[in-house]
């Protein structure tokens, strides 16, 4: 038997001879698989369900070992190749499958128990020229649209054999990190472009981060389909930080966002969200907090000690807001009415993409109670069933996930606290910690805040330009820990 080359050694059983001149067919699957997400724990199995999604018969296949996989892996995708890892009977079986009967593997690697039919080439993958030395490969012309997601904090050997099977395939390998789809405009569009008009087939993902393998066409579905927040993508944290103007709009003594009109308003937003741009990795957004219902000492004429207003009125703050890239948060302070009740009254309004909710406990009243001559609260309970319809909302809608922000500067003004039902994928549930004074009481707020929180819970900053002393800087505000996700400024 000749030498193809001094990195090269061929080992032919039953006397077969292999040559650059000879030929090995690969013919692909005729349609795409269906979408789903393969397992990366097991790299023997993620590279046997590889094999079996992509390939339909294949003249040669690469077979692998951990040590050689790292080598051998650029040689199956440059050659077009099944790689495989080991030589167990399942490897063997798909060999069976795909009509193999040549074998490419590494020096020193024995695959006789692979069967005594096989010719067997053994090149040394660490040679520069080894792919080059491969027969000639005669692929199928017909390539199947098929995407492969990884989370390329995941690395592995399962990762590495997929990226090469899927490249030996003709596909696409797009990094998704955290394997959230919706996590900005990037891996949005690039799921889009992927599923095109069927997120059914041809999308397939790599590892646990990418959630169930049974959720993950609707999860496809909802990204196609669901619009993008401001600041790109779908994830509202941690896909992106907001700066808010907090305030009700014509009213300066309620906060800064009523000391201007609507245009000077989202001049200001942004220009608050552009003094933390730098300082994070993430999108950093501009946001109002409309205070939508108002706290009042008289009980007006519905008794509730709440003054709403006008939705209608609110509109062109909202529509206005969501073209200039403005995230809205309805802020309720409900009196003696429920926080549902009032939200409800809104509903319209958080239809909107861009347009999220937050539930003031400080103007909750019992029966009988005044605002100022105590501290509201609310019950768990009551947080839950507002969470529910909020989600339900959203989901029912095709929308974007919202944030629920919860505000709090006293662990009273949540009874039952560590009841929260922080389950639902459509809402970012968020403690705003409206704590004022000097740092350390803010900063003593802040901590005892985050004692006994639920798991799944975010946090949110705010910063008072009268009441605290001083008020913290940007930089200031992102050295706390851990780093606010929302950031709000009265």
């Amino acid at each position: 038997m000749a030498a193809v080359s001094a990195a090269t050694a061929l080992v032919a059983t039953l006397g077969a001879c292999l040559t650059q001149e000879d030929e090995l067919r690969v013919d692909l699957v005729a349609t795409a698989p269906t979408s789903t997400v393969l397992g990366d724990q097991d790299a023997s199995q993620t590279a046997l369900a590889l094999s079996a999604s992509l390939f339909a018969a294949a003249d040669g296949a690469v077979i692998a070992t951990e040590d050689t996989v790292d080598g051998l892996a650029p040689v199956a995708a440059d050659a077009g190749l099944p790689l495989l890892l080991g030589t167990d009977r399942a490897v063997a079986d798909e060999l069976g499958r795909l009509g193999t009967s040549t074998v490419v593997t590494a020096e020193g690697t024995d695959v006789s128990p692979l069967g005594e039919d096989l010719t067997v080439m053994k090149i040394d993958p660490d040679a520069e020229d080894s792919a080059d030395e491969l027969p000639e490969i005669t692929a199928d012309e017909h390539v199947p649209a098929i995407t492969l997601f990884v989370d390329p904090a995941q690395e592995g050997p399962a990762q590495t054999i997929a990226r090469a099977e899927i490249g030996a395939a003709g596909g696409t390998v797009v990094e998704v990190p955290g394997g959230d789809p919706g996590l900005s405009s990037a891996s949005v569009e690039a799921t889009r472009t992927a599923a095109g008009d069927d997120p059914s087939t041809g999308v397939l993902a790599l590892g646990d981060t990418f959630g169930a393998a049974e959720d993950w066409a609707s999860s496809l579905q909802r990204t196609v389909t669901v619009p993008e927040l401001p600041g790109g993508g779908q994830t509202l944290f941690p896909g992106r930080r907001m700066i808010a103007a907090y305030g009700s709009p014509g009213i300066p003594s309620l906060g800064i966002l009523g000391e201007q009109d609507l245009e000077d308003s989202i001049t200001r937003a942004q220009g608050l969200a552009d003094e933390y741009a730098g300082l994070t990795e993430e999108p950093v957004v501009p946001a109002f907090e409309i205070i939508t219902t108002i706290a009042s000492s008289e009980p007006g004429s519905d008794g509730d000690y709440s003054t709403e207003r006008d939705p209608e009125m609110l509109r062109e703050w909202v529509d206005a807001a969501g073209e200039a890239g403005v995230y809205v948060v309805l802020d309720l302070q409900p009196g003696t009415t429920d926080f549902l009740t009032q939200a409800k009254l809104y509903e319209d309004l958080l239809k909107e993409p861009h347009v999220g909710l937050a539930l003031d406990a400080e103007w909750r009243l019992k029966p009988g109670q005044k605002h100022l001559a105590q501290i509201g609260s609310v019950t768990a309970a009551e947080v839950n069933e507002t969470a529910q319809w909020l989600a339900d909302l959203t989901a029912d809608n095709d929308l974007p996930p919202k944030v629920l922000i919860l505000h709090q500067f006293s662990l009273s003004m949540i009874t039952d606290r560590q009841d929260l039902d922080t389950s639902h994928p459509e809402l970012a549930i968020t403690v705003h910690a409206d704590g004022h004074g000097t740092p350390e009481d803010k900063l003593g707020t802040w901590n005892a805040l985050q004692r006994g929180l639920p798991e799944g819970v975010f946090m949110a900053w705010k910063n008072f330009y009268d009441e605290d002393t001083p008020t913290f800087d940007p930089e200031q505000t992102y050295e706390v820990e851990p780093r606010p996700w929302f950031v709000s400024y009265q």
